[in-house]
């Protein structure tokens, strides 16, 4: 059973103060175990993944930067501009906000425009798949030209991507970057690894476990494969069978979907190369 991770800014209050206190406890760990140092990107760029974005008052992480003609796009979860509930997981029925919705981007000195929701593309093109209504989950959001100069492609402390994984995961390790408000800021929290559980839905979904979990506020965020290639995007918590895991959207087909269906996009490789063998604090 799966619940979508809704985005900061749709829970209730009581539900904040405790994840908060969670937060703020292992906040105290990280500085503890590392001095507080910026994970930002390579360059210093204002623009990366793993910053901020609102939509329409609802926080998520961004992924990976793509590239289409003489645009720059940074993605998030289409489900982050959803308007219905978190058990509202297949894209092809759940209610979101049309293509056009401003979202507001961290760094960006504009606020950039959802060109591209997989959920708003899937009902238009009648889409019946299984698998793919319940796990492309992928939103692009075209930024202003100027703040297209200001983008570094590369993960915060990771480094990569290196490309996008064309195989699944099963088995092998996980890297991610967080950000969701709840961390309270404290950029040690952010760096996440872990393990890839199983592939599924035919390679369009991968079920990882990571320490930490995904909270709200992380939605969208991107996980590297143990090569740092592009591997997907953070879409459910997992209730059932493997209680406290994550499900992703595989990138390879959200991409090959959106391709084939009138929206030419490309990923951008990462400027930092790609270093695993870190620890996630620091």
């Amino acid at each position: 059973m799966n619940a979508r991770i809704r985005p900061l800014g749709r829970w209730d209050v009581m539900t904040l103060v405790r994840r908060t206190a969670i937060i703020a406890t292992m906040a105290l760990g990280a500085y503890l175990l590392a001095p507080p140092s910026a994970s930002q990107a390579a360059t210093g760029a204002p623009i990366h993944p793993g910053v901020q974005t609102f939509t329409n008052g609802a926080q998520c992480t961004a992924n990976f930067i793509f590239t289409g003609g003489t645009n720059t796009y940074i993605g998030q979860a289409a489900h982050c501009a959803g308007t219905g509930g978190n058990t509202e997981t297949n894209g092809c029925t759940a209610g979101t906000l049309p293509e056009g919705t401003p979202v507001t981007v961290t760094g960006a000195s504009k606020p950039g425009k959802m060109v591209y929701s997989s959920w708003v593309r899937m009902k238009a093109a009648g889409e019946k798949d299984t698998a793919t209504c319940q796990y492309n989950d992928l939103a692009l959001i075209q930024l202003d030209p100027a703040d297209a100069a200001n983008v570094d492609p590369s993960v915060p402390h990771w480094g990569g991507p290196t490309g996008v994984s064309t195989s699944g995961c099963a088995g092998t390790q996980v890297y991610s970057y967080g950000n969701s408000e709840l961390r309270l800021g404290i950029t040690q929290l952010s760096p996440k690894t872990g393990w890839c559980v199983t592939d599924d839905g035919g390679g369009w979904s991968h079920r990882v476990a990571t320490v930490s979990p995904g909270i709200p506020g992380d939605s969208g965020s991107a996980f590297l494969d143990s090569s740092g290639k592009a591997l997907g995007v953070l879409s459910t918590l997992e209730v059932l069978p493997v209680a406290g895991s994550n499900n992703i959207g595989d990138l390879g087909h959200e991409l090959a979907w959106a391709n084939a269906h009138g929206f030419s996009v490309a990923l951008k490789p990462g400027t930092a190369a790609f270093n695993g063998n870190q620890l996630p604090i620091g």
